[in-house]
């Protein structure tokens, strides 16, 4: 596209729009918050939170819905936080307390996903998918719905308290604390029964603990997106100062493009034939008006940024109307930026001369760095995804091929041991079997070493005293107790001790267990 004149820069509405951190106007660190009142933006990365914003809170709401046929021993909530059985289940994962790992496993996924996110494309994450983020965007629909966009909205603030602007606001916020209140109880529908836990709830034979989670997560919904919003993440997040460790030279990130919009001119049009040199920015506000954390992107880089990118909608709107080239404010890096900054400059020796990046035809010249996919992709981003993968490698493989039956073995105290009138020792032992699947099985329990010892099981009928195939119930531990028996003549053989091994004869999963045979002289 050729570079023209802003011939009808007249068709571009300047807005009012002052950021609520110019360095111009320098406020105090904690004087009483100014409210934003963002403008409605159009384009691809509007169009993409809105993608966003609809999968991440369909998700929410509707997972604790969906069923997920685990057998009769089992809940059929595909996702499904059971406290009281101290159990996980995610559709045909279940995760029991001792495999933990999992879960902790998830997190480093999480941390270094964040990091992998942030080093190639800045903050991401808090632009698009944050919580505070999504339900911020869903208070401003209802907003923007019931009040009107920017302008309508600063008139509402500024008129007198009459009928219409009480009744707007007591509907804004009724459906705002609505939002909070399903917010808070699709949270609980996590840890119990979603149905059952719904009919508690109607009617009022809920625990109370369920209610109180409701109205704190109600509370906090409604006042971190409606009424606290960008203050969240500018003082009580702190993501914004870890994410500069996560960043480099080469992380894409919101960038005005000064090298070719300085110097910002409202009248373009006179300024070329007087022979002034003007850049593509015409200083209309869009960009700051649309931020919903107020800020002017044109500043530079700044902690309140959360890179959402509505600014790039709205300034690009702005260059088709004037027929420019889109991208005075883009997802650069640091290296482009210096680079074309160093082109407009002369390395530095003059200030900004947009005409420095074009030819005479108004093309951007071939010096001028452009985006290239290809720099996402440098080892500092693939050490990030390598760690992520291997993560998430090691999990799967932990996962698949975990056994679903484990054996547990814990030696009686008092007393260690117990001296038969024949002589022979005795030792006993509390086994706790535990069957990891939602179906009943028989496991089979077998004493290996110690080949003259005897087993018994209490409360069971006498097998060949070797090995006994035990009943265990379905997701469940079953806890047995066992006897060990060793002959006088035989007490050498407990030198080593024993094994335990619990086996299912139908799938082969086996579990063994070394255990010490205490006997006099030797207990502990």
């Amino acid at each position: 596209m050729l570079h023209q004149p802003a011939s009808n820069a007249g068709s571009v509405e300047r807005l009012e729009a002052e950021p609520v951190n110019a360095e111009r106007h320098r406020r105090p660190l904690y004087e009483k918050r100014r409210k934003i009142f963002p403008k409605r933006a159009e384009g691809r990365f509007r169009r993409f939170k809105w993608l966003v914003m609809l999968v991440t809170l369909g998700i929410y709401y509707s997972t604790p819905w969906i069923r997920w046929d685990r057998g009769i021993h089992a809940p059929d909530q595909a996702v499904l936080i059971d406290l009281a059985s101290r159990r996980f289940y995610f559709f045909f994962i279940e995760i029991w307390p001792q495999e933990f790992f999992f879960v902790a496993g998830l997190l480093v996924m999480a941390g270094f996903g964040l990091f992998l996110v942030t080093s190639a494309v800045g903050r991401a994450w808090c632009g698009y998918t944050c919580p505070q983020t999504v339900w911020v965007d869903l208070f401003l629909v209802v907003e923007r719905f019931i009040e009107g966009d920017r302008n309508a909205r600063m008139r509402l603030e500024a008129t007198p308290w009459r009928l219409d602007k009480i009744r707007k606001r007591v509907g804004k916020h009724a459906i705002w604390l609505a939002i909070g209140v399903a917010t808070g109880g699709a949270w609980i529908f996590y840890f119990a029964d979603a149905p059952s836990l719904l009919a508690g709830l109607l009617t009022v034979d809920a625990p109370p603990v369920a209610y109180t989670t409701i109205a704190v997560l109600t509370t906090t919904t409604y006042v971190f997106g409606g009424l606290m919003r960008e203050q969240v993440c500018t003082y009580m997040c702190p993501w914004p100062r870890i994410q500069a460790a996560m960043l480099d030279e080469n992380s894409l990130v919101v960038t005005y493009n000064d090298w070719r919009g300085e110097r910002r001119s409202r009248h373009a049009k006179k300024a070329a034939p007087a022979g002034e040199v003007v850049g593509d920015c015409v200083d209309c506000n869009a960009c700051v008006a649309v931020c919903p954390m107020g800020i002017d992107i044109r500043d530079g880089q700044q902690l309140e940024c959360i890179t959402c990118a509505l600014c790039i909608d709205a300034c690009d709107g702005v260059m088709d109307k004037l027929g420019r080239e889109r991208g005075l404010i883009s997802y650069a890096t640091l290296s482009d930026y210096a680079a074309n900054m160093a082109l407009a400059t002369n390395n530095g020796a003059t200030a900004v001369n947009p005409r420095r990046v074009r030819n005479a035809n108004g093309v951007f010249v071939e010096q001028v760095r452009q985006f290239d996919w290809r720099i996402i992709f440098r080892p500092r981003v693939l050490l990030y995804f390598s760690v992520w993968a291997l993560v998430g490698i090691g999990m799967l493989y932990a996962l698949v091929a975990r056994d679903r039956l484990e054996l547990n073995v814990l030696h009686d105290r008092n007393p260690q041991y117990v001296v038969d009138s024949d002589g022979s020792v005795r030792n006993g032992y509390m086994v706790k079997l535990l069957n990891m699947i939602p179906e009943q099985r028989r496991i089979t329990l077998t004493l290996d070493g110690m080949p003259s010892a005897d087993m018994r099981i209490a409360g069971q009928a006498p097998g060949d005293g070797r090995s006994f195939s035990v009943a265990v119930d379905p997701d469940k531990v079953t806890p047995l107790k066992i006897f060990v028996t060793l002959p006088r003549e035989k007490l050498a053989e407990a030198k080593d001790g024993f094994s335990l091994r619990a086996e299912d004869p139908s799938s082969h999963e086996q579990d063994v267990y070394r255990v010490n045979f205490n006997q006099p002289g030797t207990a502990k």
